[in-house]
C-alpha cells in the first residue's frame, strides 16, 4: 500500500512540475553523412540510419570565411534511411565566398527539437561561392 502511494505521488508530481510535457519533444536520432565534391561545388546528404525526419523541420546551414547561408528547402520529401539529396553550392552573382584553405562548415538542424543532426567541417581546396538570396541551389 505504501509503495502504491509513493508511485502515484511520483507520477502526479512529475506532471504537476511539467516534466511530462517534455517527453514528446525529443530530438530525432539520425545518422546523416555529407560529401562535398569541391571540383563541382556539389554537396550530397545521405540518411544512413535512424528516424525518418519531416523535411519541413530541417534546415541546412553552410558557413565559412565568417559568413553563413541558411536554406530551409533542401529536402523536398520526408528524409528517410537510404535517401540522398544532392545540390550545388555555387551560383552567379553570389555574395558569400569561402576562400581557399578556409573551412566549409555544414550543419543540418532539426528546427522542431532545435538539435544539430550533422555538423561537419571540410577544408576548401578552392574558392566556393554560395547564393546571395539566402539559399543553396538544390534541384
Amino acid at each position: 500500500m505504501v509503495a502504491i502511494t509513493v508511485i502515484l505521488a511520483a507520477v502526479i508530481g512529475t506532471f504537476v512540475l511539467g516534466l511530462g510535457d517534455s517527453l514528446g519533444d525529443s530530438q530525432p536520432t539520425a545518422q546523416i553523412s555529407v560529401d562535398v565534391d569541391q571540383a563541382d561545388n556539389n554537396v550530397t546528404f545521405e540518411h544512413q540510419g535512424g528516424d525518418s525526419i519531416d523535411s519541413e523541420s530541417l534546415t541546412v546551414i553552410v558557413s565559412g570565411s565568417g559568413q553563413e547561408v541558411e536554406a530551409n528547402d533542401v529536402f523536398s520529401d520526408r528524409f528517410s534511411v537510404g535517401d540522398t539529396v544532392t545540390g550545388n553550392l555555387s551560383d552567379t552573382g553570389s555574395t558569400v565566398t569561402i576562400a581557399e584553405g578556409d573551412d566549409i562548415r555544414i550543419r543540418v538542424i532539426d528546427q522542431d527539437s532545435d538539435s544539430i543532426l550533422l555538423d561537419r567541417s571540410i577544408e576548401a581546396n578552392q574558392a566556393v561561392e554560395i547564393n546571395d538570396d539566402g539559399s543553396i541551389a538544390f534541384p
